[in-house]
């Protein structure tokens, strides 16, 4: 696929993050969404936050550091999953990684992709280029594809995908509590506002349990 061809799915797929921070006064319906149906977690005996995220979304990119800070705060039975999301083909590498750094014990690199792209401006939207930007970050590039095409991220990949899809993901950035609310910026107004609200709706949930 031409470059430019990956460069405007990319575009299009933040564009969906952006409109998601868009219509700002005309959300009516409160700071939260609930799930339905409410969704179980994958990480035994832990509640769970998930970060959904897409690299290319220049919102997550402002984000993610605010999530970092929350999740220092968090307690010992409460965890922050991430799940990169792919609005379309074009995204997929993107997402394939976040897992792929997971994999490789670099998720150090994490904060790392979002300045290369956000910042730094780098075009590293497929594998290949990837993989180049990859190896001036001290990952051997064969090993990043090997991990990037493996089966085990392939089945987080198809996992994120189910995810998505239960908790009717619209854009990025989005954060689920506990399986059973999504907040977003597009809902409280304000990135420092989403995280407000993502604590709110956390201790809602361990009151229940």
């Amino acid at each position: 696929m031409a470059l430019n061809t990956f460069v405007s799915r990319l575009l299009s797929a933040a564009a969906l993050g952006l409109a998601a921070l868009l219509p700002l006064s005309a959300n009516a319906q409160g700071a939260f969404t609930k799930v339905t149906p409410e969704q179980p977690s994958d990480t035994p005996g832990k509640i769970e936050v998930l970060e959904f995220f897409a690299y290319a979304c220049p919102h997550c990119a402002t984000m993610e550091p605010m999530v970092e800070k929350w999740e220092k705060t968090l307690p010992e039975n409460v965890v922050i999953r991430r799940v990169p999301v792919a609005f379309n083909a074009g995204m997929v590498d993107l997402q394939r990684l976040y897992y792929a750094l997971e994999s490789l014990g670099r998720l150090d690199l994490h904060p790392k992709v979002f300045k290369a792209l956000h910042t730094e401006r780098k075009r590293i939207f497929d594998s290949g280029a990837i993989a180049q930007w990859l190896s001036t970050q001290g990952v051997d590039p064969k090993q990043y594809e090997e991990a990037a095409r493996s089966f085990g991220v392939t089945s987080k990949v198809a996992r994120a995908k189910e995810l998505e899809k239960a908790y009717d993901i619209q854009g990025t950035p989005t954060l689920g509590i506990g399986g059973k609310y999504t907040t977003s910026p597009s809902m409280t107004g304000s990135y420092e506002g989403t995280i407000t609200q993502a604590q709110k709706l956390l201790d809602d949930v361990l009151q229940a349990k």
